[in-house]
């Protein structure tokens, strides 16, 4: 579930117009896998184009009695605050081949803290036909530090060694995902064994100084690596972040709180 509000917003949403909008990528490459076939001497891709004929969105619709419509009307003469968390999704596109790395993601307000950050490498996997673009790679990974301007998390190092097998703090945050976000026991997707081959760094920062300053927040990663970070290698950081938006039933207006 990729829209936040649907998870985190439980109540009816009132004389209000949903639109999907689908951005769909120049290529369809991302979403396919091939190999080549051998046509006479010569071995080529076939290619491939992926068509969406028929989209569905199934959502609840309430309709009331003439009884509840009049003990509604009287509640939505004022605006209505839905709070509920964002997923938000940043790239950099290529990283410089280095051990060491600062990526300043982004700044936000104190609504919008994040309270979970999740980070993935690839390399060599956008627009390769012979690579799984739905995988992501370890990258000989060392450690990684997420700053909300002075606070950091994880508090201590994860001193990741993959060639060794020493990733079970990893390996830990991803499971506890479950229990942190969804408030429920974990049921991961991925054992250890195959955990490694799609990693993602996800960092819990979820329990933090709720400061009653109105400043900025800094979200910045830190990462280190035992050798060179390849070339053609992409990060992405997915911020899972609060908002607040408010909407008035009246007259359509929908406005985010800052």
């Amino acid at each position: 579930m990729i829209l936040g509000f649907a998870e985190d917003y439980p109540k009816i949403i009132v004389n209000m117009k949903h639109e999907l909008i689908l951005t769909r990528a120049r290529t369809d490459l991302n979403a396919v896998l091939q190999t080549q076939r051998q046509v006479g001497e010569a071995r080529i891709y076939e290619n491939v184009k992926i068509t969406i004929s028929k989209l569905e969105w199934v959502m609840p619709y309430v309709q009331l009695s003439n009884e509840s419509k009049i003990c509604l009307l009287r509640q939505i003469d004022k605006p209505i605050a839905m709070s509920f968390r964002s997923w938000e999704l940043y790239e950099y596109p290529t990283l410089p081949i280095s051990t060491r790395h600062v990526w300043t993601v982004k700044t936000s307000n104190q609504l919008e803290k994040p309270r979970f950050v999740i980070l993935g490498f690839q390399t060599d996997r956008k627009a390769i036909r012979e690579n799984d673009a739905s995988l992501f790679d370890h990258c000989n990974l060392t450690n990684v530090k997420l700053f909300l301007n002075s606070q950091y998390y994880p508090y201590n190092n994860l001193n990741i060694n993959v060639a060794q097998s020493q990733y079970a703090a990893l390996y830990d945050m991803y499971v506890n995902f479950q229990r942190g976000y969804y408030g429920k026991t974990p049921k991961p997707m991925f054992d250890k064994r195959k955990f490694i081959e799609c990693p993602l760094v996800v960092i819990d920062c979820s329990k933090q100084n709720e400061s009653l300053k109105n400043a900025p927040v800094d979200v910045r990663l830190e990462f280190e690596s035992s050798a060179n970070l390849p070339a053609n290698t992409s990060a992405y950081c997915l911020i899972l972040h609060d908002r607040i938006v408010e909407y008035n039933a009246v007259s359509g207006d929908v406005k985010k709180l800052v």
